[in-house]
C-alpha cells in the first residue's frame, strides 16, 4: 500500500511561484511513476506530469514550460514547481502514483492518490 500527502498549496497572485510536495510512503519511488493531477471546480480532471520510476519526465503541453515536476529519493519526495502562474491555474491539485511499468498522463492508470492541495491564483 502507497501512502500519499500533498503540501504547499495556497493563495498567490498571478505571475508568482508555488511548489507542491507529495510525500510517498510504503514503496519507494524509484519503484513508482509519480504523477500529478489537477481538477478545477466543474471541470474534468486534468494531468499536470509525471516522473516515472526510472526518471522520465512528461508534461502536459500546455504547461511544460512553466511547470517542472522532480523528485528526492532521500526524502521520497515528489515535487511540483509551478511559476509564471495565472488564475487558470486555480484547481485542486492531486499527487498520484502507479506501479511500473505504468507510464502514462491518465488518471485511470493510478492506484493511489493522495488528498488533494488547493491552490488559489488571484488576478
Amino acid at each position: 500500500q502507497v501512502q500519499l500527502v500533498e503540501s504547499g498549496g495556497g493563495l498567490v497572485q498571478a505571475g508568482g511561484s508555488l511548489r507542491l510536495s507529495c510525500a510517498a510512503s510504503g514503496r519507494t519511488l524509484s519503484s513508482l511513476t509519480m504523477g500529478w493531477f489537477r481538477q478545477a471546480p466543474e471541470e474534468e480532471q486534468e494531468f499536470v506530469a509525471y516522473i516515472s520510476w526510472n526518471g522520465i519526465n512528461t508534461y502536459a503541453d500546455s504547461l511544460k514550460d512553466r511547470f517542472t515536476i522532480s523528485r528526492d529519493n532521500a526524502k521520497n519526495t515528489v515535487y511540483l514547481q509551478m511559476n509564471s502562474l495565472k488564475p487558470e491555474d486555480t484547481a485542486v491539485y492531486y499527487c498520484a502514483a502507479a506501479l511500473p511499468p505504468t507510464r502514462s498522463p491518465r488518471p485511470e492508470m493510478y492506484s493511489y492518490w493522495g488528498q488533494g492541495t488547493q491552490v488559489t491564483v488571484s488576478s
